[in-house]
């Protein structure tokens, strides 16, 4: 008889092959349906909801303690919830030319399988994000089903459970709405990209490349952390995952130059959370962002890079304030991996990602430039492991007359087990976003339900008084409370809904109000009193998590400043010529650049050396001037910025 030890072992065994199965089938479909056939809306995205409900429940325990590597109360609870949502979004794909026909006219199987459905999107909601995104849903459930009840500001007739269930579940105004139809296609293909590159040693070429190129600098391994997370969270679409993949090297080094714990903690906190902003991915932003807006991926791309970049100006501006102030040198030449090195040994990383720029400048939609990105990544990966193993000497080891690069047939089976770990592996770090996306679709479509955007709209205006500043505040308000709660893809869906419109009435041009909204959402990583980025890194660093999250909050200014600039100037280049060259633009990156180094100068009171209270008068006149959106404030902030500049290299600091 098998004991119970040997039971347990069995099951965690089978479960573990069960999710890799489900996994790494989740991936081929994604594949198939981004690169070779299309198939009909709902049915593409209840597969994939189906996929990820099945491995949410397979992976994530009901609650913390308990146990899914034995036979248990909880093990049949999550057997039933996989069955059922096989069942549920099966159910679609069977019925679905009779859903269609049947609009309105609902069947008791229809209600049933709607209500399940809702309730098992909300069970994973919980279980991977937490309690307060599924009672966000469950409120706006309620607000939809008690409208005659609410307050007057937000009254409205009220819905019926089986209009409210069917709408989430049987139509793509719900749960299968936009976000999932989003996080299904363009954005899974983009995450399992990054899961090929980081399965296949890309994640270390790009830091053993940051490492050559800015370890030698002032505060050097601070300025790498800053360049690879800008290189890793780009493709990554994660500022937490993307602290733990590069923190894991950058802040330990960091330490060892010299910054204090918190401090290096909150540099890479502050670095991630830039990696969402910067081109080409983005994380799930600029798809969402496609859609809502109606552009192209490429326009989001271009009118993404320049505040992009203007961000991690800020923050390099920082690092090296304080590499300055505490005389943090860089590393010595020699410790550090030669440039030509690791372009030499890592150059094939480089070639999926050029292909995948390549492709979205020839107008490919970015799902097919996704599977090509892919396609891409794993022939070269192929190809440099093939050419490697040609290379080594087919001498035999001694000892074992076998040669030492193995037989073909040991190099086929690795490079197998690399492709299906890196399928596996990019199904499952899919699943929180998916999910995300499939608990905001309940919040968008109770939203549209009642008409609740257009009153939130009106309230917003009523704030504000109509001024864009206060609104824009308003929106950064909510976005940090919403944000203590839900992860950045949900927090942008919620606010592009419900504040999105307000910007627009009052005369800010979508794209801007998009990017505006999805620059806020970013907040939460490294804002407190929940800043997750920068628990992380003060995790990773041995440091006060809310002292790592008060610096990583001040080393993120610009993703405040930034957005408020984006509402007054041209900065996306959506000018009057519409061209990200016009004179206009092009000024506007000056004096914002001017007054961001100006500004961060100001907060510190050091520019190239410490600054007296004259001189650091100068720096906040000239952050203002220049940030502010007038001609003649700009010239007197440009005046500023070089008195200041001129006092700090020719006089001798004085008592500050």
């Amino acid at each position: 008889m098998v004991d119970a030890k040997g039971r347990n072992e069995t099951l965690v065994a089978w479960t573990a092959k069960v999710v890799t199965v489900v996994a790494i089938s989740l991936s081929l479909y994604q594949l198939y349906t981004a690169g070779i056939a299309a198939l009909t809306a709902l049915v593409q995205r209840s597969i994939h909801l189906g996929a990820i409900l099945v491995l949410t429940f397979l992976l994530k325990p009901p609650f913390q303690g308990a146990r899914k590597d034995r036979f248990t109360v909880w093990f049949f609870l999550d057997a039933l919830l996989v069955m059922a949502a096989i069942a549920c979004t099966g159910y679609i794909c069977i019925n679905l030319n009779a859903i269609f026909e049947r609009q309105g006219d609902w069947l008791f199987s229809d209600l049933v399988v709607s209500v399940v459905g809702t309730l098992l999107v909300l069970e994973a909601c919980r279980r991977v994000i937490g309690l307060f995104m599924s009672m966000i849903c469950i409120i706006g459930i309620l607000f939809a089903m008690y409208g005659p009840y609410m307050p007057e500001i937000i009254i409205h007739k009220g819905y019926s459970i089986e209009r409210i269930a069917t709408t989430l579940w049987l139509t793509t105004e719900g749960i299968f709405g936009l976000p999932i139809g989003v996080a299904a296609t363009f954005v899974f293909v983009f995450v399992l990209f990054g899961a090929f590159l980081e399965t296949t040693g890309g994640g270390n070429f790009f830091i053993d490349l940051a490492y050559s190129l800015t370890g030698r600098f002032s505060g050097g391994p601070a300025k790498t952390s800053v360049v690879a997370s800008g290189f890793l969270g780009s493709i990554s679409g994660s500022a937490i995952g993307n602290v733990a993949a590069t923190g894991a090297f950058t802040i330990p080094m960091m330490k060892k130059v010299g910054y204090r714990p918190h401090v290096a903690g909150a540099i890479e906190a502050a670095a991630s959370t830039g990696g969402q902003l910067m081109p080409p991915i983005m994380g799930a932003g600029a798809f969402l962002m496609a859609e809502f807006t109606n552009t192209s991926y490429l326009t989001i791309i271009k009118v993404a890079l320049v505040p992009a970049f203007m961000y991690y100006l800020t923050v390099l501006i920082f690092v090296h304030i304080e590499a300055r102030k505490h005389d943090l040198l860089g590393q010595p030449k020699e410790t550090l991996p030669r440039t030509l090195t690791v372009l030499r040994n890592g150059l094939h990383f480089l070639i999926p990602v050029a292909i995948l720029i390549y492709v979205l400048l020839m107008n490919y939609s970015p799902m097919m430039a996704g599977f090509i990105a892919v396609v891409s990544m794993v022939l070269t990966s192929w190809a440099a492991n093939t050419v490697s193993w040609i290379r080594q000497s087919g001498a035999p080891t001694p000892g074992t007359g076998q040669s030492a690069r193995g037989s073909l047939a040991q190099l086929a089976s690795r490079e197998l087990h690399l492709m299906f770990g890196a399928l596996s592996k990019g199904a499952q770090s899919a699943i929180m976003v998916s999910v995300a996306c499939a608990a905001a679709g309940i919040i968008v479509g109770m939203v549209t339900l009642t008409g609740m955007g257009l009153k939130f709209s009106s309230l917003v205006l009523d704030l504000s008084f109509g001024i864009k500043a206060l609104a824009i505040l308003l929106i950064g308000l909510a976005s940090l409370v919403l944000g203590m709660g839900l992860p950045v893809t949900a927090s942008y869906i919620v606010l592009a809904t419900l504040a999105g419109p307000a910007l627009l009435d009052m005369g800010v041009p979508i794209m801007t109000a998009h990017m505006i909204v999805f620059w806020y959402s970013q907040d939460a990583n490294v804002t407190p009193p929940v800043s997750l980025a920068s628990f992380a890194g003060a995790g990773l660093a041995g440091a006060n998590p809310m002292r790592t999250a008060f610096t990583s909050w001040k080393l993120a200014k610009g993703l405040y400043i930034i957005p408020l600039v984006m509402a007054y100037r041209p900065m996306l280049g959506i000018g009057p010529s519409y061209e990200l060259l016009h004179w206009e633009v092009l000024v506007t990156m000056v004096t914002t650049a001017l007054g961001l180094v100006a500004f961060a100068a100001a907060i510190e009171r050091y520019l190239f050396r410490r600054a007296t209270w004259v001189e650091t008068i100068f720096l906040w006149v000239a952050a203002a001037g220049l940030l502010w959106p007038n001609d003649l404030v700009d010239t007197v902030g440009f005046f500023a910025f070089a008195a200041a500049v001129i006092l700090q290299k020719r006089s001798k600091p004085a008592l500050a």
